[in-house]
This record gives C-alpha cells, structure tokens and sequence, in this order.
C-alpha cells in the first residue's frame, strides 16, 4: 500500500494573544492520496486558508505532523522548508503576489531561478505559452487584467514542474465567465500533468467539480465526501 501524499496529524494553531486568542486548528487529521483533486470548503474564518498554508509550508502549526511526499515538514528549517517548497508545491493565490517591477515573463520565471535552472526564461515563456498570456510576456502585472494575471500565476505555479498544486480562492476575484475559464484551466492542467491539486474555495460549482470535499468549521474538519 503507498503512503498518501500528504498526511496531517493532530495539527493544532492558535493565533492572536490573551482574550483574543483564536484556536483557528484544532487537532486536524488529514491525508491526501496522489492525484487527487480536492475541495476545502468552509464558512470565512473556519480556518480553511490556514488549513491549506499549513499543508504548503506557509503556516507552521503549534503541534501535530505536517507530512508531504514522505517528509516532515516540521522537522526542517525555514530554509528548508522553503526549498522542497520550490521543488513540490505549487501555489495559486487570490490576490497573485506578483512583483510589481517585474514583467509576466519575469514573475513566472522567478520559481526557477530561485533554485538555479540555467533556462528558468525559456520554460517560463513556455508555461505562459501553454496557459494563455504568451502573447503578453513583457507586460507588467498592472497591465494585465484579473483573468490573465490568474494564468500568469497559474504558469508561475506550474512551471517548477510540481506534484502538488495548492489554490486559495482562485477565482475568487474573478467575474464568473473568467473564473471557469481559470478553473478549466486548473483542472486541464491538473490532468495533463498528473498533479494532486488542493483548493480553498467559496463557490460550490467550482467544490462539485472537486473528486472530493472537506467542509471546515471551527478549525475542525466536519465532513469528508469522496465522489
């Protein structure tokens, strides 16, 4: 039998101090098969987003295990951490992060050369070709509207090659025609590339399509249904 991919156990975090101190984890036990599809859902402040930052190594919990591809997250250095980062996980955020001196071109290909590849602009260029903006490579994040800046992420993402792509509200600043053309293209690109995806979303349409479903609540994990 393989081990899952990824294997939460016991994960407790608490933020804030004294009276206002929140238990946003509560002792959260998880495990993700590769090639999974999964949707996190929850009401806002359920802890569902830290969920997914602990899962990628962005939020270090207070106690429990924190496992991805047969690695324990919690035993590494920040450095560390953020190196199989780079290797394994690839991030999409509501609100893009880009650098904003940086051209689409340059912003995809910072992943690549943070970790040293030679040809970190010729596989960027390719990425942005496969996910739709190739023509706008030399555009600045400001430039570019909602719609291509989420495929710019999207190729920024990919472009390490991981086996985990984790999305946070992809489409959540999205007007509705753009936002299924993005989950499209995070589901294609999920199944061409053979990758276990794990997104947070509000927008039931874009949960359903998901192989399965966690609803948080309470920093608790309420119900788990497999399609």
């Amino acid at each position: 039998m393989t081990e899952p991919l990824v294997e939460l156990k016991n994960i407790d975090l608490t933020l804030g101090y004294g009276a206002a101190r929140i238990h946003v984890l509560d002792d959260v036990t998880l495990t993700i098969e590769e090639g999974e599809t999964v949707g996190i859902v929850g009401p806002s402040g359920s802890g569902k987003s830290t969920l997914l930052m602990v899962m990628a190594g962005l939020e270090k919990a207070d106690s429990g295990s924190v496992r991805i591809a047969g690695e324990y997250l919690n035993a590494m250095s920040e450095d560390e951490v953020a190196r199989f980062r780079g290797r394994n996980i690839g991030i999409v955020f509501q609100s893009f992060h880009f650098i904003p001196n940086m051209t689409a071109l340059e912003n995809t290909a910072v992943p690549l050369e943070l970790a040293g590849h030679r040809d970190a602009f010729a596989l960027a260029q390719k990425e942005l070709a496969a996910v739709g903006p190739g023509q706008r490579l030399n555009h600045y994040p400001g430039m570019l509207s909602g719609g291509e800046q989420q495929r710019v992420a999207i190729a920024r993402a990919l472009v390490p090659s991981p086996r985990i792509l984790v999305a946070d509200e992809p489409t959540g600043n999205l007007d509705s025609a753009t936002g299924k053309l993005i989950a499209d293209l995070l589901f294609e690109h999920t199944r061409a590339n053979g990758l276990t995806m794990i997104l947070v979303t509000h927008d039931p349409v874009l949960a359903a399509r998901c192989e399965r479903k966690i609803h948080v609540r309470n920093g608790m994990i309420e119900t788990d249904e497999k399609d």
